[in-house]
């Protein structure tokens, strides 16, 4: 792997557990420095840094409730407190909640908006600002196939998904004439803590549904951010990368 991203500020939420652990090791093998935000997990942080120790970039991790203005803004400002800038932003931190809508909780419907959509809002609104004097920089929003074709059980999942989607394309507008890039990767099933709670018949049914049949690594979606994060998708924007293995 060369160091495509080397000298890169790289800033990933929800960083330290499932694809943004993943996300934020790709990003440091390839020689960027990362800093991976998280909630609450110390000890998921604690292995994500002993992981990187060899890498030729580096992860600093940082908690932080980026579902807050306050919470996004620390995080914003630690990332680009040496270099004053930000070359990639990933947003990644979710929760999943759920349950049929007649049964579903009005927590429950709460957290996951909350969770899922108001860091798109905060750090997104800060990140742009570190990358608009440079005119120069991307960001890769993670969304997800319920939010495509809909999940039964998931309508505040989904709400939030296609609502990403939404939200890339609108900001890629916004932004392009800046220099700066906003595109999305809609996941399909990955081998994740998220998922982990499945019952084994959920798995086994969209896994056969699948063209390729099987359930997807972290690492696949990283290589897929880490692509539209590079130089090679200089004219990519607005778009949502589907990495699904085919069950679209």
């Amino acid at each position: 792997m060369g160091l495509e991203f080397e000298h890169n500020v790289v800033v990933v939420t929800g960083g330290t557990r499932g694809i943004g652990r993943a996300v934020s090791l790709r990003f440091a093998a390839a020689g960027a420095t990362v800093f991976a935000a998280y909630l609450n997990n110390d000890e998921a942080a604690d292995r994500l840094r002993l992981d990187a120790a060899e890498l030729a970039g580096s992860i600093t991790t940082i908690k932080a409730d980026v579902a807050t203005s306050s919470g996004a803004t620390s995080l914003i400002d630690a990332a680009t407190a040496a270099s004053g800038y930000l070359d990639v932003l990933v947003n990644n931190a979710g929760i999943i909640r759920d349950g049929f809508l007649a049964m579903m909780a009005e927590d429950d419907w709460d957290a996951v908006l909350r969770t899922n959509l108001s860091p798109l809002f905060h750090c997104c609104k800060w990140g742009a600002r570190k990358m608009l004097a440079r005119r120069s920089g991307a960001i890769i929003n993670v969304s997800s196939i319920s939010g495509i074709s809909g999940a039964a059980g998931q309508t505040n999942y989904a709400a939030t998904k296609g609502a990403a989607i939404s939200f890339t394309k609108s900001l890629a507008r916004e932004l392009g004439p800046m220099g700066i890039r906003v595109n999305a990767v809609a996941a399909g099933l990955i081998e994740t803590d998220m998922t982990a709670g499945l019952k084994q018949d959920q798995v086994e049914r969209i896994v056969k549904s699948s063209a390729l049949g099987r359930i997807g690594q972290p690492d696949e979606i990283a290589d897929a951010i880490a692509f539209l994060a590079s130089s090679k998708a200089a004219y990519i924007t607005g778009q949502c990368l589907v990495v699904d293995g085919g069950i679209l």
